[in-house]
């Protein structure tokens, strides 16, 4: 924040990623100055690109600046045309691009940031407690450490993702922002913890969340109540005491949350406040409203003075002063989804007559199979999850051939992969069904390409990667039908 006041345009990166891939960034939009964590990052960073311009530690930095003369209280103002800040995409497809977000954005983004967080508080006159841990090339990460900033807050960042679980409980915050992962692993965790448990408290477990979801839909039964009442004095409290006991809502962003991750935390009494976005958007553009009930699978209505509509093939553009001007160094991409003061996302979505977003999916991770049906891979993929959680990704290919198969990534049996197909695919019209599956026991990470710094696919680089498993799950397939047929 010092440096965008100052007139600096602050560009931030996240070092999971490979070396090869930051310099790549570094070389489009030329930095003057790197500032690096520890040396031995910087030094990866300039074996990958030589010609780096000159680095300096944080830790020097902030030693050094301690012993400094008083800053100035007012910096320059700025005009909102400038740009403070460019934020490179996670690159699913294709090369990271550069987002250039301006004053004009930011400010917008602060007042709408701010009145949600209001409307969370309510009328308390405690500082905001707030725990930080995601990276701020996340958008939505930087604009909540911003609006943190911007009022009176505890902030607590994490300093080891290794030790979240403590840094959490120690630092007891009002709300936290967070991403699917880590939600689907705290519920993965309870439930596994659950499951090892006496019986008596496994049959409590089981019981409260089955009278919790019946009241929720309000159908209830005559000891419904009960149950509940116990399962939350036995079990849910202990669970919604490891987040401290402050804890108002959890803020969740990057993709959707499973409706059934959010409806766990519900019945512990911890809701999600779900908000969609891109880096284009500012980070947001829809946001669950705290003072009514939240809706699971869907993420919000939009927020204060913007439009979103849907468009041809159910794409989701948006409109209003969170818009970014550009990207960096691409203005024919930049005119490609600018189209009439319109943000064309790339997502495929539905609104509901609450004004309520659901998200369904990317439109350029379709699946054309060769009988002309179109998939988007995402609901099978994220039900395929929950029924698999010892899967690390799941990843449905098939575009131009005649049906669908599965990359199961982990440590994972195939009677397991099967027993999950066979659940789901009755579910499933004919062309959506997958109709084999191979296990890979690579991890699929940022380093090694195969995921965004923000956790998603990328599906391309998994798709030369695994070609051959890919083709081999075909030719088998139909090695297998011509012998169904020969023995008939």
């Amino acid at each position: 924040m010092a440096l965008m006041a100052e007139g600096v345009i602050v560009v931030p990166l996240y070092s999971r990623q490979a070396p090869v891939e930051l310099a790549g960034m570094m070389k489009d939009c030329q930095p003057r100055l790197i500032f690096v964590n520890d040396a031995a990052f910087g030094e990866a960073v300039v074996r990958a690109w030589p010609e780096a311009p000159p680095r300096v530690l944080f830790e020097e930095a902030l030693r050094e600046s301690a012993s400094q003369p008083h800053l100035p209280d007012s910096p320059n103002p700025r005009r909102d045309s400038e740009i403070v800040t460019i934020i490179y995409t996670s690159g699913t497809s294709g090369e990271p691009k550069g987002v250039c977000l301006n004053v004009g954005n930011l400010t917008h983004m602060l007042s709408c940031t701010t009145e949600r967080l209001d409307q969370l508080m309510g009328a308390t006159h405690e500082p905001d407690r707030v725990f930080h841990y995601l990276p701020l090339n996340f958008a939505a990460s930087t604009i909540l450490l911003l609006s943190c900033l911007s009022r009176e807050s505890v902030l607590t960042l994490s300093t080891d993702l290794n030790k979240l679980a403590d840094e959490i409980r120690l630092s007891s915050p009002h709300y936290f922002l967070n991403v699917p992962t880590l939600l689907e692993r705290v519920r993965r965790g309870v439930e596994d913890a659950i499951a090892k448990r006496p019986a008596i408290i496994r049959s409590l477990f089981a019981k409260s969340r089955a009278a919790w979801q019946r009241l929720h839909v309000g159908r209830g039964r005559v000891n419904d109540t009960f149950w509940l009442r116990l399962g939350r004095a036995l079990i849910f409290r202990k669970i919604r005491g490891r987040f401290g006991p402050r804890l108002r809502a959890l803020l969740c962003g990057s993709a959707p949350l499973a409706p059934e991750t959010q409806q766990f935390f519900l019945m512990l009494g911890i809701p999600v406040l779900q908000a969609y976005g891109l880096t284009e958007t500012t980070g947001i553009c829809t946001l669950d409203d705290p003072r009514v009930p939240v809706e699971p699978g869907y993420v919000g209505a939009a927020i204060t003075g913007i439009e979103m509509k849907l468009a041809e093939n159910e794409e989701i553009v948006v409109r209003g002063p969170h818009i970014f001007p550009g990207y960096w160094n691409r203005p024919e991409e930049t005119a490609r989804v600018l189209q009439n003061g319109w943000f064309h996302t790339g997502d495929q979505g539905e609104v509901n007559v609450r004004g309520n977003w659901r998200i369904s999916g990317r439109i350029k991770n379709l699946i054309i199979l060769n009988s002309g049906h179109n998939i988007a891979p995402e609901p099978v993929e994220e039900k395929l999850a929950r029924l698999l959680p010892a899967a690390q990704q799941i990843v449905i290919v098939g575009n131009g051939r005649g049906y669908l198969c599965a990359l199961v990534s982990g440590v994972i049996e195939s009677v397991a992969v099967q027993s999950a197909l066979d659940a789901v695919n009755p579910e499933l019209p004919h062309y959506r069904q997958i109709r084999d599956f191979t296990i890979v026991r690579d991890t699929f990470a940022p380093e090694n390409g195969l995921l965004t710094a923000n956790g998603k696919l990328r599906r391309d680089a998994i798709n030369a990667r695994y070609a051959s498993e890919i083709n081999a799950m075909y030719d088998l397939k139909a090695v297998r039908e011509a012998a169904s047929r020969h023995h008939a």
